[in-house]
């Protein structure tokens, strides 16, 4: 087994360690998390700079040939600047939180939990009255079997707004005959008008 392999092996270590810790809600195994996941990140930059001799001469032969790239090994040093940097800041954190409440565990907040499920709540209000109904449900004029009832209100019949059929036959006969009514009261005062007219043009003829 070679040592790039060993080294992979023990990156994918810390990695995987490094996530599994990171998604816990104590903020110290978040720290140990962190830590394991930039050592991880660490050996994954060394490895990227492969096998050479150190980047050194004696003043005779200046060739670069077989050295190690330096351009990784300044990246590392850099790496572990940042990761001592937020660890002192996480460890901060864990130090006030402890002072606080005794735990360095995250809860959850009840004000946030309440304002999001009020906001939730208002938002499906909202909803429901923008889309009561489609235009071609049970509640309208004309409504189409099988339509998309969006109120889920029940149908007409479930509601009590659904006219017996007898009755609405009778309605309808009613209308009818009401206007046929109106129609032979126009037609019979269309004809006196006209027989009237008749009349007085007779009799300013005999006046003549």
């Amino acid at each position: 087994m070679s040592l790039p392999f060993i080294l992979v092996l023990a990156m994918g270590f810390l990695f995987a360690c490094g996530i599994y810790l990171m998604l816990e809600r104590s903020l110290t195994r978040v720290l140990l998390g962190f830590i394991l996941l930039g050592n991880g990140v660490n050996l994954l930059i060394v490895l990227t700079a492969g096998h050479g001799s150190p980047p050194l001469t004696d003043g005779k032969y200046l060739s670069t040939v077989g050295m190690s790239d330096p351009l990784p090994q300044a990246l590392v040093l850099t790496a572990i600047v940042i990761t001592f940097a937020v660890t002192a800041f996480l460890l901060a954190m864990i130090y006030r939180s402890w002072r606080l409440v005794r735990a360095d565990s995250l809860q959850d907040d009840a004000a946030d939990l309440r304002v999001a499920i009020t906001k939730m709540i208002d938002s499906e209000a909202e909803a429901s009255t923008e889309y009561d109904d489609t235009e071609f449900g049970d509640e309208a004029e004309s409504p189409i079997i099988g339509a998309v009832d969006l109120d889920d209100d029940g149908t007409p019949a479930d509601r009590g707004d659904e006219e017996p059929q007898d009755g609405g036959q009778h309605a309808g006969g009613q209308h009818a005959r009401g206007l046929q009514d109106e129609e032979q009261a126009d037609d019979e005062r269309d004809a006196k008008n006209k027989h009237d007219k008749n009349m007085h043009d007779k009799k300013k003829g005999e006046k003549k």
